[in-house]
């Protein structure tokens, strides 16, 4: 089959080459892939990759082996699914308590734009709390995920403040329920209840000092890839009392599969909509790759084989 694998040549970071099928685990199914998105992370791994790397988390496709262990769905359905790896390929080993049913209403482009983004966006709501009436600064907010948080964190009652660079990158989230836009976390007005921080570096303390005495700050991400450095006693100036808290989408007592389920319902029934500023054939990948590294494609890109 064909799959793109990494080249470690950052002008072509990924090139189209014949690999073997993946051989399914008893508790997996075997999907033909046919849409898959891509997450930003993704692409500074693709910076060193190791021997035998096949890069790709979010897919949705057609079931076309069943799991040995009889768990998953059988026959052919589409699904969407979340496998820790070797997703952008014709055939993805699925284990399957990561993935779910895709109804006829949610087609496969939406479907794979859902996985990494919306789990770690409604993980990371689950997290924090009640938000009905609470304020919140949610910063690096025109990503994938910034988009889901906006969209459920107003479904569920918050006052969204939302930090992201430009008008035009910020225009959607205005749409999906963001109370205020600004382009630096300097032109927020706190204080707010809850910081949602995914930026890092000279951003980090400066979205503390915006939190509310005894609010929360979840630190989710590190997209400026810059480290952050707090001083202890900036505290009392504001944030007396407040929590810092690290935040990863796969430390939850939920399955991957449940919470995808609820996802795929939250967009079947118009709930939820995924945000896709990309959509491409996986021959363009490379390009997307770059486009995506480089913050110039807004929400989620997806790619469908061909």
């Amino acid at each position: 089959m064909k799959a793109l694998i990494p080249t470690g040549d950052s002008a072509e970071p990924v090139v189209l080459a014949d690999v073997p099928e993946p051989t399914p685990h008893a508790n997996e199914v075997l999907v033909k892939v046919e849409a898959f998105s891509i997450n930003r992370g993704e692409t500074f791994k693709l910076e060193s990759p190791t021997a035998g790397d096949r890069p790709g988390k979010d897919v949705a496709g057609l079931v076309v082996q069943p799991a040995a262990d009889g768990s998953g769905p059988t026959g052919i359905v589409r699904v969407v699914g979340h496998p820790m790896a070797g997703g952008w390929a014709e055939y993805a080993a699925v284990p399957t308590d990561a993935l779910a049913v895709l109804p006829d209403t949610v087609c496969a482009v939406r479907g794979a734009a859902l996985p990494l983004a919306g789990l770690t966006a409604l993980r990371l709501l689950r997290t924090a709390g009640t938000l009905l009436g609470r304020r919140v600064l949610l910063t690096g907010a025109s990503g994938g995920v910034g988009h889901y948080v906006t969209e459920l964190a107003a479904a569920s009652g918050a006052e969204i403040t939302a930090v992201t660079r430009d008008a035009e990158r910020g225009a959607r989230l205005t749409e999906l329920g963001a109370a205020e836009i600004v382009h630096a976390v300097a032109d927020a007005r706190g204080p707010y209840d809850l910081v949602l921080e995914s930026t890092g570096g000279a951003a980090l303390p400066l979205a503390l000092a915006r939190l509310a005495k005894r609010g929360t700050l979840i630190w989710f991400g590190q997209a400026s890839r810059t480290p952050a450095t707090l001083d202890f006693f900036a505290f009392f100036d504001g944030p007396e009392s407040g929590v810092i808290r690290h935040f990863h989408y796969l430390d939850a007592d939920t399955r991957l599969g449940d919470d995808l389920a609820a996802l795929v319902r939250l967009t079947a029934e118009g709930r939820l909509h995924p945000e896709i500023g990309r959509v491409g054939d996986w021959a363009d990948t490379a390009t997307v790759l770059t486009d995506l590294r480089e913050r110039r494609i807004r929400g989620k890109a997806v790619l469908t084989l061909s």
